[in-house]
This record gives C-alpha cells, sequence and structure tokens, in this order.
C-alpha cells in the first residue's frame, strides 16, 4: 500500500494530517498559523519572520546555525500574507531533534539581534530593486493593491521600516501566536501515530487554536491606471498589465487556472510567447501569472521588450485578451491545457516538502488537507465556454499597467 493519510487534533487541539510515504529519507513537517490582522507598519511580519531564525532563550543563533547544519536539517519561517509558516525537512532518524529545535523557536525567540537585521533586510531589498523586472513587479503591486496590506512591496517596506521597533515585532509576533488558526501536516516514513505521541510530546503548550473573524479587508476595486517609472539604466522596457480576479475559494478557480495556461504560463506553446515573441519578434520575455490571496487575486502579464516597443506590446495583450473573449477554445488546445496544468499540479507535489506545504496551504485556507484532488477533478470539468464567461467576467477595462523604461 505504501501511502496512508491520517487526520487527527493535538491535546492543544491543532488539526494535524499525517501522510505517510514509505521508503523516502527525509520528513517534511509544515505548520502554518493564520495571519488575521494587517500589519501596521510596512516590513513589519518580513522582519518578524527573519528574526525568529535569530536566536532563543536556550540557543543563540550561530548555536541554531551549527545544529541545523551538523544534522542536515533544513529549517525555515516564512511570511505570506495571510498566514506565517515554520517548516523544515530532516532525515527520518532526526524528526524529532528538528522539532525539539522548531519547538524552541516558537516558544522561545528573542528577537535580539533585531537592528542588525533590520540593517541586512533593508540592503537586501535596495539590491533586488537594482533588477528593473523586480522594480516593475513591485511598481504594480503596490498599485493594483494600493492602500491594502497586499500592497506592501519592498518599496513600501523600504520607506517604512525605520518606524519599526523592537516592540512592534515582539507584540505582532505574539498576537499571531495566540490568536490564530493553525494546521500541521507531516509527510514521510513515519508511522501517524508514533508521529502524534512525538507532536503531543513537543507541542502541547503552543495556544490552542482559534476560530477568529480575519481584519483583513477585501483590496478596493481597481479602476484604468497606468503608472511609469524611469530607471536610466535599464536596457530595456518592462511592462505588467493585471486584473483583481477571484481567489482559490470561487468556482471559477479552474478556468482561471486554465486561461493562465493558456495566454501565458505554458512557455513555447502558449498564445502570447507564439503571437508576441516568436511571431511579431516584440518580447525577450513574455509571461502571465495567476497569484492568489484570501481576500484578493491578481491575474497578470509581463513582458520585456525594446523601448520602442510599448504600445505595441500592450497593443498585442489586448488583441489576444479580446480572443480569448470573443472566441471559443478549441477541443486540442483545451485538452492540451488541462493536460499541462495537470501535469503541473503533479510536479509540485513530488517531494515530501511540496507535499506538507501545499497540504497545510489548503487547511489553513479553509479546505481539506486533499484539496488538490478536487482541484484536479474540477479541471477537468472546465468547457470552453467556462473559459469565455471567466475572462468576459474578469478581463474588463479596469485594470493596472506598470511600466518601468530607460
Amino acid at each position: 500500500m505504501g501511502i496512508i493519510m491520517r487526520e487527527f487534533k493535538l491535546k492543544n487541539g491543532i488539526n494535524v494530517c499525517v501522510k505517510t510515504n514509505k521508503n523516502t529519507p527525509r520528513i517534511a513537517f509544515s505548520l502554518n498559523f493564520s495571519i488575521n490582522k494587517p500589519e501596521k507598519i510596512s516590513g513589519e511580519y518580513l522582519l518578524m519572520t527573519r528574526l525568529l531564525l535569530k536566536g532563543t532563550k536556550k540557543y543563540s543563533s550561530e548555536e541554531l546555525s551549527v545544529i541545523l547544519d551538523e544534522n542536515a536539517i533544513e529549517l525555515y519561517t516564512e511570511m505570506k500574507y495571510d498566514y506565517l509558516r515554520f517548516r523544515f525537512v530532516a532525515l527520518n532518524e532526526d524528526f524529532e531533534l528538528a522539532l525539539s529545535v522548531l519547538t524552541d523557536i516558537i516558544k522561545n525567540s528573542t528577537f535580539e539581534e533585531f537592528e542588525k537585521e533590520r540593517i541586512k533586510l533593508k540592503g537586501e531589498l535596495l539590491a533586488e530593486l537594482d533588477s528593473a523586472k523586480v522594480k516593475v513587479s513591485d511598481l504594480f503591486t503596490k498599485t493594483v493593491y494600493k492602500n491594502h496590506f497586499y500592497g506592501s512591496s519592498y518599496t513600501t517596506i523600504l520607506e517604512q521600516i525605520d518606524s519599526v521597533k523592537f516592540e512592534d515585532i515582539k507584540n505582532s509576533y505574539f498576537e499571531i501566536l495566540n490568536h490564530s488558526a493553525k494546521t500541521l501536516t507531516v509527510v514521510g516514513d513515519i508511522d501517524s501515530y508514533d508521529a502524534e505521541n512525538i507532536l503531543n510530546k513537543y507541542l502541547f503548550d503552543i495556544p490552542a487554536p482559534i476560530s477568529i473573524e480575519s481584519e483583513v479587508s477585501v483590496p478596493q476595486k481597481i479602476n484604468q491606471e497606468r503608472v511609469e517609472l524611469i530607471k536610466e539604466d535599464a536596457e530595456q522596457a518592462q511592462i505588467i498589465q493585471g486584473w483583481h480576479v477571484c481567489s482559490i475559494d470561487d468556482k471559477d478557480y479552474p478556468s482561471l487556472m486554465l486561461l493562465n495556461i493558456i495566454l501565458g504560463a505554458s512557455g513555447l506553446s502558449s498564445r502570447l510567447f507564439l503571437e508576441l515573441r516568436e511571431k511579431k519578434g516584440l518580447a525577450y520575455t513574455v509571461r502571465t501569472s495567476y497569484e492568489t490571496h484570501a481576500k484578493s487575486a491578481v491575474f497578470s502579464i509581463y513582458i520585456g521588450t525594446e523601448p520602442s516597443n510599448i504600445k505595441t506590446s500592450i497593443d498585442g495583450f489586448n488583441e489576444e485578451i479580446t480572443k480569448i473573449k470573443t472566441i471559443p477554445v478549441s477541443d486540442e488546445e483545451l485538452f492540451n491545457a488541462k493536460n499541462n496544468l495537470i501535469g503541473k499540479q503533479q510536479f509540485i507535489t513530488e517531494t515530501n516538502s511540496q507535499q506538507a506545504n501545499l497540504m497545510a496551504y489548503y487547511s489553513i485556507s479553509g479546505f481539506p488537507y486533499s484539496y488538490q484532488d478536487e482541484i484536479i477533478d474540477r479541471i477537468k470539468k472546465v468547457t470552453s465556454d467556462d473559459l469565455i464567461k471567466c475572462a468576459n467576467k474578469y478581463f474588463t477595462d479596469d485594470y493596472v499597467v506598470a511600466i518601468i523604461k530607460p
């Protein structure tokens, strides 16, 4: 049989799913805490997340690094807009050691390298923004999510991060720790009952999960807007055009995933690549993306092109959008797009770590741990008519265009 999934609650009420994958050498662990309040100052949560690995009451940051390196434990803290994730991958025999270290981080982080980490973070963000591609993404994000938590871009973080105080970091963390939904996954060659005993041993006094109403608002509706920035040393123009669309909780989610594949996320075979790069020679790079959050999502088109081709490229975007809104996708193209998307869904769950992270993400988002199976079933049922309806519903004249040019 080899694969067994079992769900249960820890003594403190945290929902857990253990998926036993026999004959795999490393166990993956993923624990998510929901984020229910927007940060007061941009960058506060990002800095907090980085500081969680900079020492505890028991270990200095150097001692933590030595333990993790010597035992080949990959341990990370990650801040997404809707949840804080703690995850690790460890050799089967080191699962308990890794869990003990992570538990110490969750319960006893000191955040002591506050000023040092703030300076380091600012330096890294400035270096990232030297890339025109990153800069246009930054400009687009803060425009499409104007005055919203999701619009906390690199430049807004750099503008505000010096206002963050040490106490802000601690208070934000303990707010998340004490007032959040929590969900946990373990994937690997481990018996679920053994895992339950070990998890209860270390996590029993983590604050119980709380079902709490999110204070993160739905982003305001966007109107058509064009924003431009000059980057003196840029060698080409960077353009992103995007729309607010529905997120993972909506019936249109599978249709939008397929539109993403057809238009620009399937590489050489995607429409935008074939039309704008191959036929018209406009693009160095052209692609689409569909980025989802709990309260909103954005569907966007990106192109890197010669500055003289800015208008022609945007016209090309709109031409392809008009086609997808008016001309039914052929049976063959739809069949290929479904196979491509289902293949991608399977590819992103090849490793124990990928499975643990995705299952925990679905659970913290309010869905079953096995939600991927349902998504794949729904993808198979999407029709050409569904795609036309979806494209007309979301690809309206209310969009943001962000441009970086020399």
